[in-house]
């Protein structure tokens, strides 16, 4: 396992997702992927799988201190009062007394940032979650963050693969120290019909899926949480400590980055700054 070092906390640098999972598959594939090796685990409140979540982390047997688990809030959650009552809501689900990690899902301009960083910080505070951090934010609103939070931020979680540059997100989470979690990273499995990845792939015996994950843990600072309904594909995408991609393997991916590569339309989110 690869972890990444945020201060105090040992964090596996790959994750389960759960998007698109319902309460009864995410039950049965948290417990799997906890056999697989899986320590760290993602859902949201917009998933509406938090139930099934937790129930899958109770069945895996695992005590509360062996996984980290991230769970988000909803945009039309920000105004304070709302946010801290839906984190009480998720607790409430999860059947958990805190998270690891607790991210602002989206940007909303529609709510002052100072309020919805003041209402994050407050459920630190009152132990709810461990670490906070934001989701899908581009470089401005990172650094606006950043300067309205009294606790330091851990994660920039953001569509990442290898048709997406995310440079700049990275120079800014790294600037800040923090982390970039990548979540949609094998391209809703557009990278399994790739030449240049089935051509890496074949170098090490792996299949381009693999190639993708590795290419990304590999990279500083970067997490990645695919998500799979599959205990067979969750196993092979936890199949990817045993080998190291070449320096130009590595660049090779990078240049498969073109400018429409973005997949998740952020359109629904206000003031979302697609060039970003």
């Amino acid at each position: 396992m690869i972890y990444r070092n945020w201060q105090d906390t040992k964090i596996p640098a790959l994750g389960f997702g759960t998007y698109e999972l319902n309460n009864d598959e995410a039950a049965k594939m948290i417990a799997e992927a906890a056999k697989i090796g899986y320590r760290h685990f993602d859902t949201a409140q917009m998933y509406h799988n938090e139930q099934g979540v937790g129930q899958g982390l109770k069945n895996s047997g695992l005590a509360r201190d062996d996984y980290f688990l991230t769970t988000k809030v909803w945009y039309d959650k920000f105004q304070s009062g709302d946010l801290q009552t839906s984190v009480v809501e998720s607790l409430r689900k999860l059947d958990l007394d805190h998270v690891d990690l607790l991210l602002l899902h989206w940007p909303n301009d529609d709510v002052p940032l100072e309020e919805t960083m003041a209402a994050l910080n407050e459920v630190k505070n009152l132990g709810m979650t461990r670490l906070i951090g934001i989701s899908n934010f581009p470089t401005a609103l990172i650094d606006q963050a950043v300067s309205l939070t009294d606790a330091p931020l851990t994660v920039n979680q953001v569509e990442y693969h290898p048709y997406l540059d995310q440079s700049k997100v990275l120079e800014s989470v790294r600037a800040h120290d923090m982390l970039l979690t990548a979540y949609c990273p094998i391209a809703r499995g557009n990278v399994m019909k790739d030449a240049t990845l089935k051509a890496i792939g074949e170098k090490y015996g792996k299949s381009p899926v693999q190639v993708t994950l590795r290419w990304l843990l590999q990279q500083d600072s970067v997490m990645a949480i695919p998500k799979s309904g599959s205990p067979k594909n969750a196993a092979a995408n936890f199949d990817i400590f045993d080998f190291e991609l070449s320096e130009n393997d590595m660049e090779a991916i990078h240049d498969l980055a073109n400018p429409n590569g973005r997949l998740i339309d952020p359109s629904f989110a206000p003031e979302w700054d697609k060039a970003a």
